[in-house]
């Protein structure tokens, strides 16, 4: 086998094959709770990582929070194509955030994927955040995206088709899911567009956001 044959993603045997699109709610905050254990799946050239999706923030059309708010630019344009494709920024200069877009082509908002629950490829995980702990690895949305690799390269990325990331099917019932405020933002501050289950230990945020 060739460098570049052994550089390829390999094919994914896991068991999650990727959301249809036609299966995703045209609504941010209803994409945003059905995302709610379903499965982020991360090829890379060692092989495949994923985890179940435990947390989730709307930014709905018209959110003073949201990057659409003031309309499409070179940056956020990934978040005006059709639901199911990933816009991925870069917050603060430090670390990247995983966003899925939620409505229809040409109408900007997205569902920030703010943590996971790790499955598959954990050593893989591990060594990207160069910790051992199993709870910290993806709870966080910086976390998550250092642990699974994923830059500004997979902006625009559509995320209903089997590749280097993808959303793939997961828990039907994911349990009882709570609701809060968002986390972090300075506009829109009281609105409940935080969806999370109830029981699960990998969820990021204050304890006082969980109850």
């Amino acid at each position: 086998m060739g460098r570049a044959d052994a550089l390829k993603p390999r094919r994914h045997k896991g068991g999650h094959p990727p959301l249809p699109r036609a299966e995703l709610p045209v609504d941010t905050v209803s994409l945003a709770c059905y995302l709610i254990g379903k499965i982020l799946v991360r090829e890379m050239a060692e092989g495949v990582a994923s985890g179940r999706i435990v947390e989730t923030e709307a930014y709905v059309v018209g959110d003073a929070a949201g990057h659409a708010y003031r309309g499409m630019t070179r940056r956020n344009r990934s978040l005006f194509l059709e639901r199911g494709h990933a816009y991925v920024y870069l917050a603060y200069g430090t670390a990247y955030m995983l966003n899925v877009s939620s409505e229809t082509a040409g109408i900007g908002a997205g569902v920030l994927i703010r943590a996971l629950e790790p499955l598959e490829g954990i050593p893989i995980m591990q060594r990207n955040r160069q910790i051992e702990r199993l709870r910290d690895l993806a709870r966080g949305p910086g976390r998550l995206t250092a642990a699974l690799r994923v830059d500004h390269r997979l902006d625009g990325l559509d995320l209903c088709r089997e590749g280097p990331l993808w959303l793939g099917r997961g828990d039907d019932n994911p349990g009882e899911i709570g609701q809060s405020i968002r986390i972090g933002i300075a506009r829109d501050t009281n609105r409940l567009l935080r969806f999370y289950p109830r029981d699960s230990l990998f969820v990021s945020g204050p304890r006082s956001l969980r109850e």
